[in-house]
């Protein structure tokens, strides 16, 4: 694709992404990162909360960290998230954020109780 701009194969000037390209089909391997959406942002963030908590393996050092005002600052950000996107959501990712928000704050009560 060209953007009015020439580079070649071994060019490192940056181009544009063209991001209508069509998607590998589902399962398919690839080196790419999955597809976004609202869904797996949700699950994203709901799994940094669960780092935080303690309940999921820090990705740096494969060890478990508790650190509950960055766990609390995750799950605040979920819920800001729920009242900022509220009538705009599908059923299924309202449910999805619902049921994570529900989890989170049932295990941070749980562990805040603990610590």
């Amino acid at each position: 694709m060209n953007h009015g701009t020439s580079t070649s194969k071994g060019d490192t000037a940056t181009s544009e992404h063209d991001f209508s390209e069509e998607s590998p089909p589902l399962g398919a391997v690839t080196d790419e990162l999955p597809r976004i959406d609202f869904a797996t942002f949700v699950l994203s963030l709901s799994h940094s909360a669960l780092v935080h908590l303690g309940d999921a393996p820090n990705p740096i050092n494969g060890a478990p960290d508790q650190n509950l005002p960055m766990a609390r600052q995750t799950i605040d950000l979920l819920g800001l998230l729920e009242q900022k996107t509220q009538g705009n959501l599908s059923g299924e990712e309202e449910r999805v954020l619902q049921q994570v928000l529900y989890d989170l704050r049932l295990r941070y009560v749980e562990v805040s109780r603990s610590a």
